[in-house]
Protein backbone atom coordinates (compact mmCIF):
# COMPACT_ATOMS: atom_id res chain seq x y z
CA UNK A 1 0.00 0.00 0.00
CA UNK A 2 1.41 3.33 -0.79
CA UNK A 3 1.29 6.19 1.09
CA UNK A 4 -1.44 8.56 1.17
CA UNK A 5 -2.85 11.64 2.58
CA UNK A 6 -5.84 10.87 5.27
CA UNK A 7 -8.71 13.40 5.75
CA UNK A 8 -11.85 13.31 7.71
CA UNK A 9 -14.41 15.68 7.02
CA UNK A 10 -17.28 16.80 9.45
CA UNK A 11 -19.80 17.15 7.21
CA UNK A 12 -21.36 16.23 3.35
CA UNK A 13 -20.84 19.62 2.17
CA UNK A 14 -17.23 19.85 3.15
CA UNK A 15 -16.75 16.13 1.70
CA UNK A 16 -17.99 17.28 -1.31
CA UNK A 17 -15.90 19.85 -1.59
CA UNK A 18 -12.47 18.00 -0.78
CA UNK A 19 -13.52 15.70 -3.60
CA UNK A 20 -13.81 18.31 -6.10
CA UNK A 21 -10.65 20.01 -5.17
CA UNK A 22 -8.69 16.59 -4.90
CA UNK A 23 -10.31 14.90 -8.12
CA UNK A 24 -9.05 12.12 -9.30
CA UNK A 25 -6.24 11.79 -6.45
CA UNK A 26 -9.11 11.10 -4.42
CA UNK A 27 -11.00 8.05 -3.11
CA UNK A 28 -13.74 8.34 -0.63
CA UNK A 29 -13.60 5.71 2.20
CA UNK A 30 -16.83 4.06 4.00
CA UNK A 31 -16.64 1.18 5.84
CA UNK A 32 -13.83 0.41 3.48
CA UNK A 33 -14.81 -3.62 2.96
CA UNK A 34 -14.46 -3.40 -1.08
CA UNK A 35 -11.70 -0.14 -1.03
CA UNK A 36 -8.90 -2.04 1.44
CA UNK A 37 -8.37 -5.00 -0.52
CA UNK A 38 -7.43 -2.87 -3.73
CA UNK A 39 -4.93 -0.44 -1.87
CA UNK A 40 -3.56 -3.56 -0.51
CA UNK A 41 -2.97 -4.59 -4.13
CA UNK A 42 -1.67 -1.51 -5.49
CA UNK A 43 -4.08 -1.65 -8.13
CA UNK A 44 -5.14 1.80 -7.23
CA UNK A 45 -3.00 4.42 -5.46
CA UNK A 46 -4.54 8.06 -4.37
CA UNK A 47 -2.84 10.75 -3.06
CA UNK A 48 -5.90 11.17 -0.22
CA UNK A 49 -8.01 8.80 1.35
CA UNK A 50 -11.32 11.03 2.34
CA UNK A 51 -12.65 9.36 4.98
CA UNK A 52 -16.91 9.74 5.32
CA UNK A 53 -17.28 6.75 7.57
CA UNK A 54 -18.42 9.62 10.83
CA UNK A 55 -21.34 11.33 8.87
CA UNK A 56 -24.08 10.38 11.23
CA UNK A 57 -26.18 12.48 8.58
CA UNK A 58 -26.01 9.59 6.18
CA UNK A 59 -26.88 6.65 8.67
CA UNK A 60 -30.91 6.23 8.50
CA UNK A 61 -33.32 4.18 7.54
CA UNK A 62 -36.58 6.25 7.13
CA UNK A 63 -40.07 6.72 5.48
CA UNK A 64 -39.75 9.70 2.87
CA UNK A 65 -43.15 10.36 1.47
CA UNK A 66 -44.32 6.84 -0.99
CA UNK A 67 -40.57 5.93 -0.45
CA UNK A 68 -38.48 4.51 2.09
CA UNK A 69 -35.04 5.74 1.61
CA UNK A 70 -32.16 4.12 2.92
CA UNK A 71 -28.54 6.47 4.12
CA UNK A 72 -25.44 5.51 1.92
CA UNK A 73 -23.42 4.97 5.43
CA UNK A 74 -26.37 2.69 6.73
CA UNK A 75 -24.76 -1.12 7.24
CA UNK A 76 -25.66 -4.03 5.63
CA UNK A 77 -26.43 -5.49 9.25
CA UNK A 78 -28.70 -2.58 9.94
CA UNK A 79 -30.94 -2.91 7.22
CA UNK A 80 -30.78 -6.52 7.68
CA UNK A 81 -32.34 -5.80 11.27
CA UNK A 82 -34.49 -3.05 10.73
CA UNK A 83 -37.89 -3.45 11.79
CA UNK A 84 -39.37 -1.10 9.11
CA UNK A 85 -37.54 -3.00 6.09
CA UNK A 86 -38.55 -6.45 7.76
CA UNK A 87 -42.00 -5.21 7.50
CA UNK A 88 -41.68 -3.33 3.97
CA UNK A 89 -39.41 -5.30 2.13
CA UNK A 90 -38.39 -8.99 3.77
CA UNK A 91 -36.31 -9.25 0.81
CA UNK A 92 -34.00 -6.64 1.33
CA UNK A 93 -33.15 -8.06 5.04
CA UNK A 94 -33.59 -11.86 3.75
CA UNK A 95 -31.08 -10.64 0.97
CA UNK A 96 -28.61 -8.77 3.60
CA UNK A 97 -28.66 -11.80 5.62
CA UNK A 98 -26.95 -13.48 2.85
CA UNK A 99 -23.96 -11.38 2.42
CA UNK A 100 -20.33 -12.21 4.01
CA UNK A 101 -20.13 -12.96 7.27
CA UNK A 102 -21.40 -10.98 10.32
CA UNK A 103 -17.93 -8.90 10.89
CA UNK A 104 -18.96 -7.38 7.10
CA UNK A 105 -22.62 -6.75 7.36
CA UNK A 106 -21.67 -4.78 10.79
CA UNK A 107 -18.84 -2.58 8.95
CA UNK A 108 -19.36 -3.12 5.10
CA UNK A 109 -21.74 -0.24 3.70
CA UNK A 110 -24.84 -0.28 1.40
CA UNK A 111 -23.27 2.95 -0.07
CA UNK A 112 -19.98 1.54 -0.65
CA UNK A 113 -21.11 -1.53 -2.05
CA UNK A 114 -22.84 0.00 -4.38
CA UNK A 115 -20.21 1.98 -5.57
CA UNK A 116 -17.68 -0.77 -6.10
CA UNK A 117 -20.08 -2.18 -8.25
CA UNK A 118 -19.06 -5.76 -8.20
CA UNK A 119 -21.80 -7.34 -10.47
CA UNK A 120 -21.22 -10.40 -8.09
CA UNK A 121 -22.57 -8.96 -4.92
CA UNK A 122 -26.54 -9.39 -3.82
CA UNK A 123 -27.20 -5.38 -3.20
CA UNK A 124 -27.35 -4.54 -7.02
CA UNK A 125 -29.74 -7.09 -8.53
CA UNK A 126 -32.37 -6.52 -5.63
CA UNK A 127 -32.48 -2.25 -5.75
CA UNK A 128 -32.98 -2.77 -9.70
CA UNK A 129 -35.46 -5.14 -9.07
CA UNK A 130 -37.58 -3.14 -6.39
CA UNK A 131 -37.19 -0.42 -9.31
CA UNK A 132 -34.52 1.91 -6.61
CA UNK A 133 -33.00 4.86 -6.95
CA UNK A 134 -29.80 6.32 -5.96
CA UNK A 135 -29.36 10.03 -4.46
CA UNK A 136 -25.87 12.01 -5.15
CA UNK A 137 -24.43 15.21 -4.47
CA UNK A 138 -21.79 17.35 -5.31
CA UNK A 139 -20.75 21.16 -4.85
CA UNK A 140 -22.62 21.45 -7.93
CA UNK A 141 -25.75 20.11 -6.28
CA UNK A 142 -28.11 17.13 -6.05
CA UNK A 143 -29.40 14.80 -8.25
CA UNK A 144 -30.99 11.10 -8.50
CA UNK A 145 -30.19 8.13 -10.62
CA UNK A 146 -32.30 5.19 -11.33
CA UNK A 147 -30.68 1.83 -9.95
CA UNK A 148 -31.08 0.49 -13.65
CA UNK A 149 -28.70 3.20 -15.07
CA UNK A 150 -26.63 3.52 -11.85
CA UNK A 151 -24.01 0.28 -13.02
CA UNK A 152 -22.67 1.42 -16.05
CA UNK A 153 -19.85 -1.78 -16.68
CA UNK A 154 -17.62 -3.47 -14.34
CA UNK A 155 -16.67 -1.58 -11.56
CA UNK A 156 -17.64 1.40 -12.58
CA UNK A 157 -20.72 3.35 -12.17
CA UNK A 158 -22.73 6.80 -13.09
CA UNK A 159 -21.53 8.89 -10.76
CA UNK A 160 -19.42 11.78 -11.79
CA UNK A 161 -15.67 11.92 -10.86
CA UNK A 162 -16.68 14.71 -7.75
CA UNK A 163 -19.97 13.13 -6.82
CA UNK A 164 -20.81 11.20 -3.48
CA UNK A 165 -24.07 8.49 -2.97
CA UNK A 166 -25.98 10.22 -0.47
CA UNK A 167 -28.86 7.81 -0.23
CA UNK A 168 -31.08 4.90 -2.10
CA UNK A 169 -34.71 5.19 -2.15
CA UNK A 170 -37.18 2.55 -3.02
CA UNK A 171 -40.55 3.17 -3.33
CA UNK A 172 -43.66 1.56 -1.94
CA UNK A 173 -44.69 -1.08 -4.74
CA UNK A 174 -48.45 -1.41 -6.11
CA UNK A 175 -50.93 -3.98 -3.71
CA UNK A 176 -50.13 -7.86 -4.67
CA UNK A 177 -46.66 -7.56 -4.88
CA UNK A 178 -44.17 -10.10 -3.81
CA UNK A 179 -40.47 -10.25 -4.06
CA UNK A 180 -37.74 -12.68 -3.65
CA UNK A 181 -33.71 -12.85 -4.03
CA UNK A 182 -32.08 -16.38 -4.67
CA UNK A 183 -27.87 -17.01 -5.05
CA UNK A 184 -26.21 -19.35 -5.43
CA UNK A 185 -22.42 -19.51 -3.71
CA UNK A 186 -20.05 -22.14 -2.79
CA UNK A 187 -20.26 -21.37 0.66
CA UNK A 188 -23.37 -19.37 2.17
CA UNK A 189 -22.49 -15.32 2.24
CA UNK A 190 -19.66 -16.07 -0.29
CA UNK A 191 -19.76 -13.71 -3.76
CA UNK A 192 -22.59 -15.35 -6.03
CA UNK A 193 -21.55 -18.12 -8.64
CA UNK A 194 -24.93 -16.56 -10.15
CA UNK A 195 -27.88 -14.54 -8.67
CA UNK A 196 -31.63 -13.82 -9.40
CA UNK A 197 -34.14 -10.89 -8.08
CA UNK A 198 -37.21 -10.78 -9.18
CA UNK A 199 -40.75 -8.43 -8.30
CA UNK A 200 -43.88 -9.31 -9.35
CA UNK A 201 -47.16 -7.17 -9.34
CA UNK A 202 -50.10 -10.14 -10.29
CA UNK A 203 -53.59 -9.44 -11.10
CA UNK A 204 -55.82 -12.45 -9.87
CA UNK A 205 -53.26 -15.29 -10.66
CA UNK A 206 -51.75 -13.42 -13.69
CA UNK A 207 -48.66 -11.53 -13.78
CA UNK A 208 -49.38 -7.69 -14.44
CA UNK A 209 -45.75 -6.75 -14.20
CA UNK A 210 -42.56 -8.74 -13.66
CA UNK A 211 -39.24 -7.73 -13.02
CA UNK A 212 -35.82 -10.54 -13.46
CA UNK A 213 -33.04 -8.66 -12.47
CA UNK A 214 -29.90 -11.50 -13.02
CA UNK A 215 -26.81 -10.99 -11.01
CA UNK A 216 -22.80 -12.32 -11.43
CA UNK A 217 -23.48 -12.98 -15.12
CA UNK A 218 -21.95 -10.27 -16.71
CA UNK A 219 -20.54 -6.69 -16.10
CA UNK A 220 -23.94 -5.84 -14.28
CA UNK A 221 -26.94 -6.41 -13.11
CA UNK A 222 -29.30 -7.44 -15.95
CA UNK A 223 -32.52 -7.26 -16.28
CA UNK A 224 -33.94 -10.29 -18.19
CA UNK A 225 -36.36 -8.75 -20.39
CA UNK A 226 -37.68 -11.65 -22.90
CA UNK A 227 -38.00 -13.86 -19.54
CA UNK A 228 -40.17 -11.14 -18.09
CA UNK A 229 -42.31 -11.08 -21.51
CA UNK A 230 -43.19 -13.94 -21.38
CA UNK A 231 -43.79 -14.57 -17.64
CA UNK A 232 -46.67 -11.97 -18.00
CA UNK A 233 -48.01 -13.43 -20.75
CA UNK A 234 -47.91 -16.62 -19.56
CA UNK A 235 -49.44 -16.68 -16.06
CA UNK A 236 -47.70 -19.00 -13.65
CA UNK A 237 -47.84 -21.40 -15.82
CA UNK A 238 -44.66 -19.60 -17.30
CA UNK A 239 -42.49 -19.77 -14.86
CA UNK A 240 -40.57 -22.76 -16.14
CA UNK A 241 -40.40 -21.02 -19.56
CA UNK A 242 -39.25 -17.71 -18.20
CA UNK A 243 -36.84 -19.19 -16.33
CA UNK A 244 -35.10 -21.00 -19.50
CA UNK A 245 -35.20 -17.72 -21.74
CA UNK A 246 -33.43 -15.80 -18.34
CA UNK A 247 -30.81 -18.55 -18.70
CA UNK A 248 -30.96 -17.89 -22.38
CA UNK A 249 -30.07 -13.95 -21.61
CA UNK A 250 -27.52 -14.81 -19.47
CA UNK A 251 -24.11 -14.22 -20.80
CA UNK A 252 -21.74 -15.99 -17.50
CA UNK A 253 -17.87 -16.58 -18.06
CA UNK A 254 -16.36 -20.14 -17.39
CA UNK A 255 -13.91 -19.75 -14.38
CA UNK A 256 -13.06 -21.51 -11.97
CA UNK A 257 -16.66 -21.77 -10.18
CA UNK A 258 -18.18 -23.70 -12.92
CA UNK A 259 -18.35 -23.16 -17.05
CA UNK A 260 -20.45 -21.43 -18.88
CA UNK A 261 -22.85 -23.92 -19.28
CA UNK A 262 -22.94 -25.11 -15.58
CA UNK A 263 -23.75 -21.39 -14.43
CA UNK A 264 -26.73 -21.27 -17.10
CA UNK A 265 -28.74 -24.45 -15.80
CA UNK A 266 -27.92 -22.55 -11.65
CA UNK A 267 -29.44 -19.35 -13.50
CA UNK A 268 -32.33 -21.37 -14.96
CA UNK A 269 -33.16 -23.05 -11.03
CA UNK A 270 -33.18 -20.20 -9.29
CA UNK A 271 -34.75 -18.50 -11.43
CA UNK A 272 -37.74 -20.79 -11.57
CA UNK A 273 -37.56 -20.83 -7.75
CA UNK A 274 -37.47 -16.67 -7.35
CA UNK A 275 -40.50 -16.50 -9.72
CA UNK A 276 -41.96 -19.00 -7.25
CA UNK A 277 -41.23 -17.66 -4.07
CA UNK A 278 -42.33 -13.88 -5.39
CA UNK A 279 -45.70 -15.08 -6.87
CA UNK A 280 -46.56 -16.91 -3.89
CA UNK A 281 -45.56 -13.84 -1.67
CA UNK A 282 -47.36 -11.15 -3.93
CA UNK A 283 -50.94 -13.38 -3.31
CA UNK A 284 -50.18 -13.74 0.67
CA UNK A 285 -53.30 -12.57 2.57
CA UNK A 286 -50.93 -10.05 4.38
CA UNK A 287 -52.80 -6.84 3.43
CA UNK A 288 -50.07 -4.13 2.67
CA UNK A 289 -46.96 -5.95 3.51
CA UNK A 290 -44.73 -5.72 0.37
CA UNK A 291 -42.31 -8.56 0.05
Amino acid sequence: MRPFEYVEPANLTEACRLIADYGDRAKLIAGGQSLLPILKQRLIAPSYLISIKNLHELDYIRENGSDIEIGALTTHHSIETSPLIKEKFPMLADMEGSLGSIQIRNWGTIGGNLCHADPATDPGPALVALNARVKAASVRGKREIPMESFFVSYLETALQQDEILTAISIPYPPAHTGSSYVKESVRFGERAIASVAVSITMNGKKSKEARIVLGATGNTPVRAAAAEKIYNIGRNSGTEEAAGAAAEEAEPRSDMEGTREYKKQIIRVITEKALSQAAMRAQSPRKGVAF
